[in-house]
């Protein structure tokens, strides 16, 4: 049975290409550690439009967990035609003061999860001579970004990974993508504890993005930057030399950083 594996997929831009592509009458495979959540989703896309959907809640960050994608997928009869690569999460703060755990969690999914799971999906589709792998990198990928260092980072690792295997399977008949998005209306902000430090006021919502993402599909494109001003942001940040990026960016951010941190030391004497 073909279908689309979808990571990251109870909540935001993953969610949305699982709402889109149900409707287009793809089945899915959907990961997520929320599991509750996921199995509501599979059951809703299912019931609504006529697919099979299901869940797999794990953490991808952890040692073995593409194995386990794989297995489960593999033991159940699924073809994975479509990989949509949508899990990761970031951080902020100065490098030194972040949780060491968590920035090396972070490497795990962002990076490692991804390159695993292309591997093991990729083979199998240059066989059947068909494909489509989307590796949600960002805008924040063009860039080293002071404050968000690992998380840019990844990205970057992302974006660059993307585009040399686009090129080397784009004879077989598939069609990768690196899809760039810049600031989305999902919980990443919040997770990343950066609400009250990035003050973006317009933001693309998840359906925007995945439907960026879908038209680029159609067109084989292999790097997708979601949004106007993000290709603006995104084609500057390439052509402008990296000290002055950093220095720009930094000059911005330590200010908000060092007043969050003044706020919170004072709201610890108070209490």
């Amino acid at each position: 049975m073909k279908a689309t594996l979808i990571t990251g997929a109870s909540s935001g831009i993953g969610e949305a290409f699982a709402r889109r592509l149900a409707k287009e009458k793809h089945n899915l495979v959907l990961v997520a550690r929320s599991e509750e959540k996921l199995k509501e989703l599979c059951i809703e896309l299912a019931s609504k439009n006529d697919i099979v959907a299901e869940p797999i809640a794990l953490d991808l960050s952890e040692e073995g967990a593409d194995e386990k994608v794989f297995g489960i997928t593999e033991h159940k009869g699924f073809e994975i035609n479509w990989l949509i690569n949508n899990a990761g999460f970031g951080s902020m703060g100065y490098f030194a003061e972040l949780d060491l755990e968590r920035e090396i969690q972070m490497i795990n999914l962002n990076i490692k999860a991804l390159v695993a799971l292309t591997h093991r999906y990729l083979g199998k589709m240059k066989e059947r001579g068909e494909g489509v792998v989307i590796n949600v990198s960002s805008a924040a990928s063009f860039q080293p970004l002071p404050f968000m260092a690992t998380y840019a980072a990844t990205k970057a690792f992302v974006t660059s990974f993307t585009e040399a295997i686009a090129e080397e399977y784009r004879p077989f008949g598939i069609t990768i993508q690196a899809l760039c998005p810049g600031p989305t209306k999902t919980n990443f902000f919040k997770a990343a504890n950066t609400e009250r430090i990035m003050t973006i006021k317009k933001m693309q919502t998840p359906e925007e993005v995945v439907e960026t993402a879908l038209r680029a599909v159609r067109k084989k494109k292999m790097l997708v930057i979601s949004g106007l001003s993000n290709k603006i942001g995104a084609f500057f940040g390439q052509i402008t030399p990296d000290w002055i990026v950093t220095r720009a960016v930094a000059s911005v951010l330590r200010a908000r950083m060092d007043k969050k941190l003044e706020k919170a030391e004072q709201n610890g004497q108070e209490s």
